[in-house]
């Protein structure tokens, strides 16, 4: 599942709730879309039935969600969508599912370890990768640091700067 936001809480007494969008796509949020939410081992399925921008969140209203009280269950939530339905990626943009798995190596190819996640960050993005002491790096996800990324041969080349993998 590929997360795209994180309702925050109802907005007004008709069934909206504000939500952050954690997606470089927010044009997923529109009328008709289907969404998976989920909190802790509660989930469903939820239909977009209004969409409108609120600042730097989006106010969504769903099918069968009506009411303030029915908008409060879904404060606190994730939702989702099926990595199938991503939105195709442009060109130099990668999903973290896409990158996990990927061998990373320096610029004289030793293995620097084992891709595990993508991060999105204020900061920028951040590769999580596993190192060959089987601790967790942090190597922002930019030029210059990240050199090449093979897709083919789901490899990517980095140059860190001294130290950042030492953990």
């Amino acid at each position: 599942m590929l997360l795209v936001g994180l309702v925050r809480r109802p907005h007004g007494l008709a069934g909206e709730v504000s939500v952050e969008p954690v997606t470089d796509f927010p044009e997923r949020f529109a009328p008709g879309v289907s969404l998976d939410w989920q909190r802790g081992d509660r989930s469903e399925r939820l239909t977009v039935r209004g969409a409108r921008v609120h600042g730097a969140r989006i106010l969504l209203s769903f099918e069968g969600v009506d009411g303030i009280d029915a908008a409060k269950l879904l404060s606190g939530g994730e939702l989702s969508v099926p990595d199938e339905e991503a939105a195709p990626a442009r060109p130099g943009f990668y999903y973290s599912h896409q990158l996990r798995g990927f061998r990373c190596e320096d610029r004289d190819g030793r293995f620097a370890g084992t891709v595990v996640n993508l991060e999105r960050t204020a900061a920028g993005p951040l590769l999580a990768i596993e190192t060959p002491s089987g601790k967790e790096a942090l190597v922002p996800f930019v030029e210059p640091i990240v050199v090449e990324v093979d897709d083919v041969s789901r490899r990517i080349v980095i140059d860190p700067p001294e130290g950042l993998l030492d953990v």
